[in-house]
């Protein structure tokens, strides 16, 4: 059966704070550990009010620190925003600490709008170096070689798995090129989704790091008892996309009875076609979705998340989401 993993955007939600944020972060992360999620990926994003995963390393740390065995990493960290040597150094001691247990993976946007990333620095500067970045980056993780002038301490010689994150067909190629594992941002931009699978699995070199080709898609799906309470709460995401579009993105909202009444036409197919890669409703409904979106698309492993306003109705789409993929594994 294909692999379920878990991408987290540690949402803040309406009457919320961060640190209530961290710790249903951190409590999903124990729930996903118990129910066989493979990964626990979280996010880099700056100046959003709704989303606490900017020092997106730290919350790592801090998840990695309260688990035992789920994998966890980056989904991704924004290269352009941050030196290579400090990236390395980072996960370097993230992987000394809990060894096993770290993924990295990059992505090529700011992760915010222009001004703030101009309030970052490096953006505007590194974004068209990206690739020579990445590379940069590898070498850190090498084993240290004698006379280097600059190795990652620690980083250098630790097993880092490395992922390129993206949305259209650039980072595909550039995943193919070096020979690295590749997730897509399905659940948010699926447009070039099947156009960068296939350019990934076509173009991909062996290397050192990795043999085949690897890829990982995401989707959103917001589980519940019934499909209209699975509806309900997935109006949480569309209006959180809605308000992006509006140029106002604040904290997580609340569920809506008709979100019908929240949106234009207009918007309402912007956000649908952004979220066309979503599956919500009752556990039958969510099994039939899974299984027609892993069937059509053969991802590699499948990343799921949910940005549901109560927390308690986030662990339980989780764990019926988890359910979903034993049946599937049953039927084989």
């Amino acid at each position: 059966m294909v692999p379920f993993s878990v991408l987290d955007l540690a949402p803040v939600c309406e009457g919320g704070d961060a640190a209530q944020s961290f710790r249903n972060t951190l409590d999903l992360a124990r729930h996903a550990e118990r129910l066989g999620y493979l990964r626990y990926w979280l996010a880099e994003h700056h100046n959003m009010p709704g989303i606490a995963s900017a020092a997106t390393a730290v919350l790592i740390g801090h998840v990695a620190g309260g688990t035992s065995t789920i994998r966890v990493g980056s989904g991704g960290v924004m290269l352009p925003n941050h030196a290579p040597l400090q990236v390395a150094e980072q996960f370097g001691t993230l992987a000394s600490l809990y060894p096993g247990r770290i993924d990295l993976g990059l992505g090529r946007a700011p992760g915010t709008d222009q001004a703030t990333a101009r309030a970052l620095r490096r953006y505007f500067d590194s974004a068209e170096a990206f690739p020579n970045d990445v590379i940069e980056l590898l070498g850190y993780f090498e084993p240290a070689q004698p006379g280097q002038p600059v190795r990652a301490v620690p980083g250098a010689g630790i097993e880092v798995p490395v992922w390129l994150l993206g949305s259209s067909l650039f980072s595909a190629r550039l995943a193919a090129a070096l020979g690295l594992p590749f997730a897509f941002a399905s659940h948010f931009a699926p447009d070039a989704m099947t156009q960068a699978l296939d350019l990934y699995r076509r173009e991909f070199r062996p290397s050192a790091r990795l043999a085949q080709p690897y890829a990982m898609l995401a989707l959103n799906v917001v589980a519940a008892d019934t499909d209209g309470e699975a509806r309900r709460l997935f109006t949480t995401l569309q209006q959180a996309f809605t308000n992006l579009r509006r140029g106002r993105p604040g904290l997580i909202p609340a569920p809506i009875d008709d979100i019908e009444g929240y949106w234009t036409p207009t918007e309402k197919f912007g956000v649908e076609q952004a979220l066309a890669c979503s599956v919500v409703g009752a556990p039958d409904t969510v099994e039939r979705g899974i299984a027609e979106f892993l069937g059509r698309f053969r991802p590699d492993e499948l990343m799921l998340t949910a940005n549901i306003f109560d927390h308690a109705a986030r662990v339980r789409s989780f764990e019926i989401a988890a359910a979903v993929r034993e049946r599937l594994a049953r039927a084989g």
